[in-house]
């Protein structure tokens, strides 16, 4: 990491609230507090005067909420801002809108779990400073300002759809799609994918869009890990199933595995992939952090290895550090099929390049390529060139 200290700029309009941020980031020695927005407004002013490397921004303000300055901030000053929390549907309407990662409040404010938080918070800002903004949001317009790319959660005209978790009695018919026919003209002797491994970090919330939306309806069981908080990964299951042709739900321990469904890892839970005389479940359970996180996606991975080896797919995507490297590893010497998202593409270049520079990459592609790849293999056993 650089001399220099991280600039942030912390914006939450509870005086209690900010002061414990401001008191607490100051201690980090890579970054420097270089000052406070009471508002959105107060905020917009403060980045113009004091450019920040990094923006905190708490999401239930007065006169305008944290989601409405972001769809005004980021099309005008794209800057990396990390989401500080408690309420999952504004935290994940706020990551559409084009924030980098989200840090969950602490419901007690114990010495403890403030501790925790602020090491928490403290690593994803370190994080959030060297993320690509350029492969955040666009405007709603469609356009593509700073060389964004357009939300995965955008319909196909690349106008944003209505949040996803605002929808009630919204119906989706998923019919069979072209999977089966499509999979009997596989090369003879090729093994039949069964499951698909997706594991991913910061940015990873709309890359796995763009990876399983398009999946069809009959594709084979997808089982995924996302850095996420506990509490935040059931409405973002929702939100997924709201768009994808296959059915998304969050992973309770025993759900089995299944053509056409994708099971996500709860936040607190490691989740793991199993076989009986059934065929495929997922095993969630809590316990200490893999690789520095729960749910790890090396515990997923490994699990996926030893379960499924030949009949698998493993995908790693956009993230910090290196969850996943090992265990996609493990897939690729167990017969997997393993791919991993280009330094291009991704809003951390972190995850997929240590899992490239240990070997464990077969295929490493642009995001956008991804989901035609795993179709490929899937329908034929055949390799895009």
């Amino acid at each position: 990491m650089s001399s220099r200290k991280i600039k942030v700029l912390v914006v939450d309009d509870s005086i209690l609230f900010r002061e414990i941020l401001i008191r607490n980031l100051g201690k980090d020695a890579h970054l420097e507090i270089v000052g406070y927005a009471v508002d959105s407004f107060d905020a917009f002013d403060k980045i113009k005067a004091l450019n920040p490397d990094v923006v905190t921004l708490d999401v239930e303000m007065p006169r305008m909420n944290g989601i409405e300055f972001l769809k005004k901030l980021m099309p005008e000053h794209p800057l990396p801002v990390v989401v500080v929390s408690s309420l999952p549907i504004n935290a994940l309407d706020a990551l559409d809108a084009g924030a980098v990662d989200l840090v969950k409040k602490p419901l007690v404010r114990s010495p403890e779990d403030t501790a925790e938080f602020i090491r928490e918070l403290a690593a994803k800002i370190k994080i959030a400073s060297i993320a690509r903004i350029g492969r955040l949001k666009p405007r709603q317009d469609g356009q593509t300002p700073s060389g964004r790319e357009p939300s995965a959660f955008a319909d196909r005209s690349g106008s944003p759809k209505e949040p996803a978790l605002l929808r009630t009695g919204f119906p989706k018919t998923r019919t069979p799609d072209t999977y089966d026919t499509l999979r009997r003209t596989a090369s003879a002797g090729t093994a039949k994918i069964e499951i698909i491994a997706i594991g991913a970090s910061t940015g990873g919330t709309d890359a796995i869009v763009e990876v399983v939306r398009d999946l069809p309806a009959d594709s084979p069981g997808v089982v995924i890990v996302q850095h996420m908080p506990a509490g935040f990964t059931k409405m973002y299951a929702q939100r997924l199933d709201r768009v994808c042709r296959m059915s998304v739900k969050e992973c309770e321990d025993g759900d089995r595995v299944e053509q056409g469904k994708i099971i996500l890892a709860a936040g607190g839970y490691h989740m793991r992939l199993a076989k009986d005389a059934r065929g495929y479940y997922v095993k969630s359970t809590q316990g200490p952090k893999v690789s520095g996180h729960c749910p790890s996606v090396d515990a997923l991975f490994e699990s996926v290895a030893d379960a499924a080896g030949s009949k698998a797919i493993g995908v790693i995507l956009t993230g910090m550090g290196a969850d996943g490297a090992k265990g996609l590893l493990k897939m690729r010497q167990s017969g997997s099929y393993t791919i991993g998202q280009d330094k291009d593409s991704c809003v951390v270049y972190g995850m997929p390049m240590a899992a490239k520079n240990i070997g464990a990459v077969e295929k490493q592609l642009p995001l956008e390529r991804i989901n035609a790849e795993i179709l490929q293999i899937c329908r034929t056993g055949n390799k895009l060139s």
